[in-house]
């Protein structure tokens, strides 16, 4: 992971500058990438520089701290707001705690309790960027099994031979289908060759056996008790009910 890009967001200077030079950002892969005095300042710089984390004081001028969290989460729900404040205020904390912010330090800042607070934010980002790239990972790779069924749809097709193909576990395989469509993995062939079938049955003149074997069905016996069973109606039914709606 790059280091964590961090904004400071307070109305006096001199805090600003005793979190700059009185933490060592370095020694915790962090690096400070702006500044703000006021809430609008602090929004237009959020937009712009895009932190990582926002180090804010609740009290600052024209727009207070807890609004610029509320208005950011809009844009920005992944960056994460940690609140220095003077006020051990109930009501400060509760209305924080609701905006979902990390943590709320009270000043003057202990800088060695400030160092575990951003190590362990650090590792809860980490943790879900890791999270997000095996998502999209995740998403690819069903997408591209789904779309090699598709290609592949009048062939025997199993989670065996999905696994050599894309060189994944087959229980994993299976497990992406519950996760990621909703199904498991024999419902959802099914399904999609049953799509297939009912659109050669009402858009061509082949033979039921012949749609079976493009449907994946060896066996036109097989075929027509799935298909049965799915619709309703045996595949010549189903073919003749439409023909006499025409």
């Amino acid at each position: 992971m790059n280091k964590l890009r961090v904004l400071l967001i307070d109305d006096e200077i001199m805090i600003r500058e005793g979190f700059k030079r009185l933490f060592d950002w370095e020694a915790h892969d962090c690096e400070v990438v702006g500044e703000a005095a006021d809430g609008m300042e602090a929004l237009a710089k959020i937009d712009s520089l895009n932190p990582d984390i926002v180090i804010m004081d609740i009290n600052i001028p024209i727009m207070n701290g807890l609004k610029v969290i509320q208005t950011s989460r809009i844009k920005h729900p992944d960056v994460a707001f940690v609140i220095v404040s003077g006020y051990d205020d109930f009501s400060y904390c509760r209305e924080a705690l609701r905006l979902q912010i990390t943590d709320y330090i009270l000043k003057p800042v202990n800088y060695e309790e400030f160092g575990s607070c951003i190590d362990n934010l650090k590792i809860a980002l980490f943790r879900r960027e890791s999270s997000k790239q095996e998502d999209r990972h995740e998403e690819r790779t069903i997408l591209g099994i789904t779309r090699y069924l598709q290609e592949h749809l009048d062939e025997e097709i199993t989670l065996y031979v999905l696994a050599e193909q894309f060189h994944l576990n087959p229980q994993y395989i299976s497990q992406l289908f519950k996760s990621e469509i909703g199904v498991n993995f024999l419902a959802y062939l099914t399904n999609i060759r049953m799509e297939r079938a009912k659109k050669l049955l009402l858009s061509t003149s082949l033979s039921i056996s012949d749609i079976s074997e493009q449907s994946g069905y060896g066996d036109y016996r097989v075929f027509t008790k799935v298909f049965k069973k799915t619709e309703g109606v045996t595949p010549s039914q189903y073919r003749r009910d439409f023909l006499d709606r025409q």
